[in-house]
């Protein structure tokens, strides 16, 4: 049994993010395409003490026990009746409330590491099952697909061949976005407007074309307007020409596509020496990082 590995932890954007009914348990249905991108934090795991330890680095993510890989771990254990303990090292690369899913991905890369260090104790199901107890975007962080179509509380997932790798300018602007008002002025949106239908997605897009066709976000207009710095961050994606300049998840992260990477990084930094702002170049990944030896 080997006592310690290392897994990136990506972030990821939504291509689209459609929100449908209320559900009877309290969630909504929702319908997003999921799509990682190479920005990514860094976890190290191994098997030691006889608890579950948690040592943050790069940003504060609050209390431990609220983190997502420790509650992983947690669950981890129990299901697996694991005798010893864990200890996690995690360094914090993805900015917290930007909609770019990065506890999500911490905890998917930290069952998924565990799972590596004890040869599979646990089966794919139970594991899909602890993620999906862990919050609606953790499926599709284990899931093993770099671009996949969620419904449902976005836990009932459609993998999908990976799209062509494409280069991204990332704008994160200085604002934590919570849910529960990004709900709120959703609904008060389409309280005041009338409740607009949308066609289920047949399939998902199989190239950049098609992606833009559909692309959509339901959170946008809502989250733009409580936070002018995301409405600044979309104009100046969108002036400079970018592809699918949108939002991502319930925000406040803004991305659009350009054609290199080159141009990429010129507009990250023009926009960066712009707001005074993290603005990331980087790309979409075409496949989920490997867990490694540590």
């Amino acid at each position: 049994m080997r006592q310690a590995v290392s897994v990136r932890a990506p972030a990821k954007v939504n291509l689209l993010l459609r929100v449908l009914e209320r559900r009877a348990d309290g969630f909504h249905e929702l319908e997003t395409l999921f799509q990682t991108i190479d920005l990514a934090d860094k976890l190290t795991v191994e098997l030691a003490g006889d608890s579950v330890a948690l040592e943050v680095t790069g940003a504060d993510t609050g209390p431990v026990g609220d983190n997502l890989a420790f509650r992983a771990a947690q669950a981890y254990r129990h299901v697996a009746d694991l005798k010893p303990g864990v200890r996690i090292r995690l360094a914090k690369n993805i900015p917290a409330g930007a909609g770019l899913g990065g506890g999500s991905s911490d905890a998917a890369a930290t069952l998924r590491a565990l799972n590596h260090l004890t040869g599979g104790a646990v089966s794919t199901e139970a594991l899909h099952a602890i993620a999906a107890g862990l919050g609606s975007d953790v499926p599709f962080f284990l899931c093993g697909s770099a671009l996949a179509l969620a419904r449902g509380r976005g836990d009932e997932l459609i993998t999908a061949p990976s799209l062509p790798s494409a280069a991204v300018v990332l704008v994160c602007p200085p604002v934590h976005v919570a849910t529960g008002p990004v709900y709120a002025a959703l609904a008060e949106r389409r309280a005041l407007g009338g409740r607009q239908a949308h066609a289920q997605l047949e399939r998902v897009p199989s190239d950049w074309d098609a992606v833009e066709d559909i692309a959509a976000n339901d959170f946008e207009p809502g989250v733009a307007d409580a936070h002018p710095e995301v409405r600044r961050a979309l104009d100046a994606l969108r002036d400079a020409g970018l592809r699918l300049a949108m939002l991502s998840g319930s925000g406040g992260a803004c991305f659009g596509l350009v054609s290199s990477a080159s141009e990429a990084s010129l507009t990250a930094q023009r926009l960066s020496d712009e707001f005074g702002w993290r603005v990331v170049a980087t790309r979409t990944l075409e496949e989920v990082p490997a867990v490694a030896t540590a």
